[in-house]
């Protein structure tokens, strides 16, 4: 060791105790040829204690500013994106067809955003609205003179009865109504058409379902008084609702009943649940009749237009055609089954608002 060096270095005392020594090597002036090397040593106990004690203490306090730091960072990215999550729940507000609009304000960074996207959703409903007034307006123009016609040809058949000499008439009247009839039929098919692509779509859309459910069974009472059937309906939960437009809800059902109605024997059952399962909601709806059915090979061809089974039942063969492109335009699908003990099952499945 140098003259004023000091070396430090662990040692071992009595009774193994661990001790800490400080040796440095020391000359005396009297003497300069002579060195003394000199050691102190003291019990390191006390310095591992204190050593460790001051570990700990710094542990927690970093663990409490870490704490601390994680706790403002989450507070302050919390308070930021508050706003965004008031606009994620009115957009859920939106998709479940509870608002019509996005509601409530938002950031000045995002309300343009906002205001935007309320004024398309407001455009695209009024254009809707007036697709939906341009097809009736077209089928009332195109109705009327069809009606014209169907009233000529109907009073010429009436001539030609009382006056068979009229052979004219015989010949082009009932060419003139057939032709009417399919113009007719087609235009019906084709406003259906336009009424369901219009109205698909459209967010902020709910129907409660069971006031249209009991609606349509009072009108196919009366309709059907004559024959005396048994309308029954499931209790319906009334939080069920249609994510659409209430005159496509009325379409679909009520051609399902009609049609029902026109088949069945004695009774006629509709149901409705919510499906089960994870994803976007399903309204279920069943409209059962106990009727002669539809054969498993004719299922497919009876929801294509203008195709009807059995010619002796009134109608134009549009309903099912009809049903079968609504529920298509809203994603959604309609099977048609054999009842479980005669007749047929039709089941729906749309989107539902929740």
């Amino acid at each position: 060791l140098g003259d004023a060096a000091v070396h430090v270095h662990a040692g071992t005392g009595p009774q193994d105790a661990p001790l800490l020594v400080l040796e440095r090597v020391v000359r005396s002036p009297e003497r300069p040829d002579a060195r003394w090397r000199l050691l102190v040593a003291a019990d390191s106990r006390a310095v591992q204690d204190a050593v460790a004690q001051f570990r700990g203490v710094l542990a927690l306090s970093l663990a409490a500013l870490l704490a601390l730091l994680l706790a403002a960072a989450w507070a302050q990215v919390a308070l930021g994106l508050a706003p965004l999550r008031a606009l994620q729940r009115a957009l859920a507000e939106l998709q479940a067809g509870r608002s019509q609009r996005l509601q409530g304000p938002a950031p000045q960074e995002v309300q343009p955003l906002v205001d935007g996207f309320n004024t398309v959703l407001d455009s695209h409903a009024q254009l809707v609205q007036r697709a939906r007034q341009q097809a009736g307006d077209l089928a009332h123009a195109v109705k009327t003179p069809l009606a014209v016609l169907s009233q000529a040809a109907e009073a010429a058949l009436a001539r030609q009865q009382r006056d068979p000499s009229q052979a004219g008439d015989t010949r082009l009247a009932p060419l003139v109504l057939e032709q009417v009839a399919l113009a007719r039929r087609e235009v019906d098919w084709h406003l259906a058409r336009a009424r369901a692509a219009g109205g698909q779509g459209v967010p902020g859309q709910r129907v409660a379902l069971a006031p249209v459910v009991r609606d349509l069974l009072r009108v196919m009472d009366k309709v059907h008084a004559a024959r005396a059937l048994a309308l029954r309906c499931a209790d319906i939960d009334a939080n069920l609702a249609f994510a659409g437009e209430v005159q496509d809800l009325q379409e679909i059902l009520g051609n399902l009943l009609d049609n029902a109605c026109k088949w069945a024997r004695a009774a006629v059952s509709v149901a409705a649940q919510l499906a089960p399962g994870a994803g976007p909601p399903v309204l279920v709806i069943t409209v059962q009749d106990d009727g002669p059915g539809i054969a498993a090979q004719q299922r497919d061809a009876v929801l294509a237009r203008g195709v009807r089974v059995d010619e002796s039942v009134p109608g134009s063969g549009l309903g099912l055609a009809i049903v079968a492109d609504r529920v298509a335009a809203y994603g959604g699908t309609l099977a048609l089954e054999s009842a479980p003990h005669s007749g047929l099952r039709v089941v729906v499945r749309l989107p539902a608002a929740v």
